[in-house]
């Protein structure tokens, strides 16, 4: 498969973002991501494709920056259709829509009224899944903030049970990556 480099993707960051205060907020949580990313990966003595990884991490909220007003959930999809326009794998652009939360159902979507097209937006392969659980750990909230796996245990519980246990799961395989202080 061929990936962009850091280079290019640092490039596609700079052409799509609105402004410098946006790139700078969504390609520094990339990068943290990334770094968790691979963090978990070589603690667990993972056999993956190491490059996917990286290059999905590096992309995974692309879509932040096409979301002009329109709800936030909505980041995904934008990033994943942004990717395919710009003709790139579907294993790499899939980043983008299936790192929300610990995955969205088509349940999910119709009972929360989520504006994203009906489907299921799962971590379908161990890369997905270490990008999604990574991207657990780092908000780009103002100011943005490390989570511990007990905080965002306690945020993703507000969208049930089934999900916080889904994210208790993911801690039990793939442990706690260890936070900058």
């Amino acid at each position: 498969m061929n990936l962009p480099t850091d280079a290019e993707i640092r490039d596609l960051h700079a052409q799509y973002a609105p402004t410098r205060a946006a790139f700078e907020l969504v390609r520094s949580h990339c990068q943290i991501v990334c770094d968790l990313a691979e963090q978990v990966l070589k603690s667990n003595n993972l056999q993956v494709d190491g490059d996917l990884v990286r290059a999905g991490a590096l992309l995974h909220d692309i879509g932040v920056y096409r979301l002009d007003g329109s709800a936030y959930i909505r980041h995904g999809v934008l990033g994943y259709e942004l990717l395919r326009s710009l003709d790139f794998p579907e294993a790499l652009s899939r980043f983008c829509s299936h790192h929300t939360g610990v995955g969205l159902t088509r349940e999910d979507i119709a009972e929360q009224g989520l504006p994203i097209p009906p489907g299921d937006y799962l971590a379908d392969t161990v890369e997905e899944e270490l990008v999604m659980y990574a991207d657990k750990f780092h908000s780009k909230t103002d100011p943005p903030t490390f989570l511990t796996a007990a905080e965002y245990q306690t945020s993703v519980l507000r969208f049930g049970a089934a999900k916080a246990a889904r994210f208790t799961d993911l801690v039990a395989r793939y442990g706690e990556p260890d936070l900058p202080s």
